[in-house]
């Protein structure tokens, strides 16, 4: 596993033209809409295309350029290009995702939780987290909104919206495009796509890609590799376009993560046959001893039919089907010891029908429509520690119903009203089994994993159901200042329903059968987008305030038993405000600077729990005068977890001509300030600000057939994590654990196109 060199000499080697100005600017800094120079951007956040200066939303957008130039390997990229923003592999998982935007998300992958940040694949939600994390092959562009989303997309999503877009296929003539990859720790990677048309109206494409890699380290205590790479995807399309009116599209993909379990660094030391072991050398070691078998697989199968009723509306059906499974293991104690194992289980399925109806007249534009969402989120796990296992199982299933609208309004030729609302419904039934097991030997799985420990104390063993339904507005108004700026503002509102704690202990947290209750962000923002100088000078910026209530908490509660259990609530309410800019200029002909960079301060107003009243006797009744916890109130300690203060980047892309082709060098850094891990601070776990250096180097023929690249990544090697667990104590034995972002890593492309 050598690497290719120390980060001066890479440096040097990958953007020396560069150095000077990189070293004189801040590292706050983020986003490249770059276009060429007078181009306007077209995006189809508002489900029509329109230009980017009209949308009166906050929204970054990655070409597929860019992200190709920038060596970008999968959508956690997204992270160093938006302001705001958190879009990380989840903590002992290697394709799990985890993303909050502007403070709001989803740091628990476990099933049966809505995340807090929508992602779509070519309008198609995606309900569960594994295997979310994307590779970036076959697409047109991305595109991070900022925000409640509500009364444009298919699901309720409270704190933002990643839709990946992928690319259109070409009825007029045949595409073919290979690309090979070689990097650090033996990284191989291949793609091949394109498509044909079989007759004027029928036309089939499609992308398969192999991703393989060794370990950034190693498990010493079985000698697997640990933090590889073993991921196999496809994507395979056939469009039809009978009449000039009717389009459709047929989809399929598919993705296997073979990569072994990400089991973590520990972050302490621990005994073992008498000897204290201190944490590894490498952040990407460990010494887990649960196990190195891990399978991750999801597919999905859409329809997308476009009909154009008239030159004013259009007639749109996005029907999917998706399934996936997940078979692992988390280590969370990281030691051979079998004191804190998680062999865990996930599958879940999806059936979505989305009906638009797209409406464009003269002064009136927008978007109608109904959604149906019937899914099925199920999963197992076991906790093994000492003498004990408990087994966990549940299953939640959810059926949504929801009607939107979204309708633009043009009072002048400069001023424009939009209004929006929805209604959503949504009806779950959890089921939850929880039940303790004496092991008949050292580390022994309960009877859901192969096991056959002796029976104990049946903790939970209920099935609960709740319906939800609310109705949430937007309104923006925008007004065009001149042909340069665009100014506009906007509330809207955000909905995230309840549900059922699938790791609901009913004996120690009797509560937990009745399930949570919604949460809900208001949201008010001040933003523009603007463009001078004959398109040289691009600038966004938006200000905003998030009202978040009734917030959704996982928080520890203590017991009657002197013990402490996971517990879902509504516990919390807090108020987070921020400011956001970024854009592009066209320094000269051949120098273009992206840039962006975001600031958010968020402040708990409540933070409930419960804790432990000394003043309670076990030996008298429980009544109003003596009981075992009592009631606290800690905003003033809880901060927001996954939220740095600043975030941003700054990268230059420099072009000239060179040798019958264009040369494109681009060096860029990424700065996130200090940020917690979870809602109360921890010295040990949380991360510092920190920023990633990376550079390419491409040169492409003048006629577009071939490209060679050169991408580094993480230049300076900086260790950062990007997850953790707790668990203090001698109970687990003081178990504290990291997961980390890549090292440094260098990677070279050739790519033909024909």
């Amino acid at each position: 596993m050598k690497r290719f060199g120390d980060p001066a000499r890479l440096a040097l080697l990958l953007a020396s033209v560069a150095a000077a100005p990189m070293a004189l600017c801040t590292p706050a800094v983020a986003q490249e809409i770059a276009v060429e120079e007078g181009e306007e951007l077209i995006v189809t956040a508002r489900r029509r295309e329109e230009s980017l200066q009209d949308v009166p939303i906050a929204i970054t957008v990655q070409t597929a350029e860019q992200l190709d130039q920038r060596g970008a390997s999968d959508i956690t990229v997204l992270q160093q290009t938006t302001p705001n923003a958190t879009v990380q592999v989840a903590r002992g998982s290697n394709s799990t995702l985890i993303a909050f935007i502007r403070g709001v998300g989803q740091q628990d992958p476990l099933w049966g939780f809505e995340p807090g940040v929508g992602l779509y694949v070519d309008d198609v939600y995606v309900a569960r987290p594994q295997a979310a994390v994307l590779d970036i092959f076959d697409i047109e562009r991305i595109e991070v909104l900022r925000g409640p989303q509500g009364t444009l997309y298919g699901r309720n999503t409270i704190g933002g919206a990643v839709r990946y877009v992928t690319s259109p296929l070409d009825q007029d003539e045949a595409h073919l495009r290979a690309r090979f990859s070689y990097g650090s720790y033996n990284q191989m990677e291949a793609l091949v796509s394109g498509s044909l048309p079989i007759t004027e109206n029928f036309v089939v494409g499609g992308a398969v890609a192999g991703y393989v890699r060794d370990g950034y380290g190693e498990n010493l205590n079985t000698g697997a590799e640990h933090y590889n790479k073993d991921v196999f995807a496809y994507r395979l399309s056939a469009q039809w376009t009978p009449t000039d009116d009717l389009t459709i599209r047929l989809t399929t993909d598919g993705v296997e993560d073979d990569s072994n379990p990400r089991h973590g660094y520990r972050l302490t030391s621990f005994p073992l046959g008498g000897a204290a072991y201190d944490p590894p050398g490498s952040v990407y070691d460990t010494r887990a001893g649960s196990g190195d078998d891990n399978h991750v697989e999801t597919y999905g199968t859409s329809l997308h039919v476009d009909y154009e009723l008239s030159p004013n509306l259009t007639l749109r059906s996005i029907t999917a089907v998706r399934e996936g499974e997940t078979l692992g293991t988390i280590d969370f104690d990281n030691t051979p010891n079998p004191t804190l194992d998680i062999p865990a289980y996930y599958a879940d399925e999806q059936f979505s029908q989305e009906l638009q109806l797209l409406f464009d007249y003269d002064r009136i534009q927008g978007v109608a429509g109904i959604y149906y969402l019937d899914a099925t989120a199920e999963g197992a796990f076991d906790t093994v520690i000492t003498g004990l296992t408990i087994a966990t199982q549940g299953q939640v299933d959810t059926e949504s119903l929801a009607a939107f609208a979204d309708v633009n309004f043009d009072i002048t030729d400069t001023l424009a009203l939009s209004l929006g609302a929805r209604w959503t419904r949504d009806e779950k039934t959890g089921q939850v089994y929880r039940q303790n097991f004496t092991q008949t030997f050292l580390g022994e799985r309960s009877p859901l994993f192969g096991g056959n420990p002796i029976p104990g104390l049946l903790r939970s063993n209920y099935t609960n159901d709740a319906e939800f339904e609310e109705v949430t507005p937007r309104v923006s108004l925008t007004w065009e200042a001149s042909d340069a700026l665009t100014l506009y503002t906007s509330f809207s509102q955000g909905f995230k329903s309840g549900g059922f704690d699938m790791r609901g202990d009913a004996v120690l947290t009797p509560a937990t059968v009745d399930g949570y209750a919604p949460e809900f962000v208001d949201t008010y923002e001040i933003g523009f987008h603007s463009s001078f100088a004959q398109g040289r000078i691009n600038l966004s910026g938006a200000v905003f305030q998030s009202d978040y209530t009734d917030m959704q908490i996982t928080r520890q509660e203590p017991t009657v038993a002197n013990g402490i259990a996971s517990f879902v609530d509504n516990a919390a309410a807090a108020t987070l405000q921020g400011v956001e800019l970024e854009g592009n200029v066209h320094v000269t002909d051949n120098l273009v600077a992206n840039f962006a960079v975001g600031y958010i301060d968020g402040e708990f107003e409540e933070y409930l729990t419960t804790v432990v009243n000394p003043a309670y006797n076990p030996m008298l009744p429980i009544g109003p005068g003596n009981q075992p916890t009592l009631p606290a109130d800690f905003s003033d300690l809880a901060g927001f977890q996954n939220t740095p203060d600043w975030t941003g980047s700054f990268s230059l892309t420099y072009s000239t001509a060179l040798a019958g082709g264009t040369l494109a060098i681009t060096p860029s850094a990424s700065y996130r300030g200090d940020s917690q891990m979870f809602e109360f601070a921890n010295p040990i776990l949380d991360q510092g600000a920190y920023t990633i250096y990376n550079a390419s180097v491409t040169w492409t023929t003048e006629n577009d057939r071939l490209r060679l690249g050169l991408h580094g990544q993480n230049l300076g090697d900086e260790e950062y994590r990007v997850g953790g667990y707790n668990f203090p104590g001698n109970t687990f034995g003081n178990s504290i654990i990291g997961f980390y972002g890549p090292p440094q890593t260098i990677t070279g492309t050739v790519e033909v196109r024909f």
